[in-house]
């Protein structure tokens, strides 16, 4: 403000680029919460088994197959890929934001 830059300058300039990390770590946050969500997309894609998301089709596969627990911890494992994935490449980003927000100044 002493410069002369207005609001939209301090935000562009000063506040976003110190909120990479948290932003990083708020989107993960959703993203996984999203990939993990059962009831919501059960609820409106009852009738369309096609566009069921992975939760979805683990859950209808487990009462399928539910005396065949290796087959179980195969989908599982397929599930957790997506995630696991997505934190190894956000991984730097997401610790910084948990440190910077969870520190007491």
């Amino acid at each position: 403000m002493i410069d002369g830059a207005g609001p939209l300058r301090v935000l562009t300039s000063v506040v976003v680029p110190q909120s990479y990390p948290v932003i990083a770590a708020v989107a993960l946050f959703h993203v996984v919460f999203a990939w993990n969500d059962y009831f919501e997309p059960l609820l409106y894609t009852l009738g369309r088994p096609e566009l069921q998301p992975l939760s979805v089709g683990i859950q209808q596969y487990n009462f399928i197959y539910s005396q065949q627990p290796h087959l179980l911890q195969a989908t599982a494992l397929l599930g957790m890929i997506v995630p696991v994935a997505l934190f190894l490449l956000t991984q730097r980003s997401f610790m910084r934001g948990i440190v910077i927000t969870g520190v007491e100044k």
